[in-house]
């Protein structure tokens, strides 16, 4: 099977604005996130964006990038634009690689791909334990309930995404990374937004609520995603510090 790496990214966070071009150790977050995506060789790799700049640093750091709508409302719908400009009618799975995640575990991205295949999934993600109980409360880090315990050899189908929950049986810290088969792709961007979705602010919230099952892999560590300058600065840190 086939898999194309696809990287939503654009300029106009609002938490953090033009994050994709901040720079650590001199190469922008969105470069980073594109060489780790090359780096774990499960299939091309293109950053789908509404923003000329974008694709400019992109392409200036040796990767590839592709021009989308600026009218998109998720992530899911810019990366089908992009599947559907780039016309690769050869590709099986579609991996959504979040564009602000550059500390991403290279085996995670491998694992997620290949239980994709193996098990024949339509949707695919990750979730790491929950160390911190603080976590549970916070509302800014997304929690994924499964049907079944987690570990590396199993899995097993989401019950729900939340940002605040009291259950605390099989529940774990959601990582944004999707894999889709084709197929689901094309039938979850069909669908409009749902109630569940617009009111949490999680767009997996509308595949559960049309039937679309969403597998969970669990993952080596929980990478940190730079929504805000803390953030950046936190990871800025690490990264300096590790290479």
């Amino acid at each position: 099977m086939k898999t194309l790496v696809l990287i939503p990214s654009r300029l106009s966070a609002t938490r953090l604005p033009r994050k994709p071009l901040l720079k650590i150790n001199n190469l922008s977050i969105i470069s980073h996130v594109f060489k780790k995506a090359k780096e774990a060789k499960i299939g091309d790799v293109v950053v789908a964006t509404e923003d000329q700049e974008i694709l400019d640093d992109v392409e200036n750091n040796g990767g590839q990038a592709i021009l989308t709508s600026k009218n998109h409302q998720t992530g899911t719908d810019r990366i089908y634009e992009a599947f559907k400009k780039l016309k690769k009618n050869d590709v099986d799975l579609i991996m959504n690689l979040q564009g602000d995640e550059p500390g991403i575990n290279i085996m995670d991205i491998i694992n997620l791909n290949k239980k994709m295949i193996s098990f024949k999934s339509e949707i695919g993600t990750l979730a790491s334990k929950i160390e911190d109980k603080k976590i549970f409360e916070n509302k800014n880090v997304v929690k994924v309930t499964t049907k079944d315990f987690l570990n590396k050899k199993k899995f097993p189908e989401a019950s729900s995404f939340s940002r605040t929950t009291k259950n605390k049986v099989n529940i774990y810290r959601h990582i944004g990374i999707y894999c889709y088969s084709v197929q689901a792709l094309e039938k979850f961007v069909k669908f409009k937004q749902s109630e569940n979705e617009l009111k949490h602010k999680l767009e997996q919230l509308r595949a559960l609520d049309n039937d679309i099952k969403i597998n969970v892999a669990l993952a080596n560590s929980s990478s940190i995603g730079v929504d805000t300058q803390e953030d950046y600065l936190a990871l800025k840190k690490i990264m300096e510090y590790k290479y």
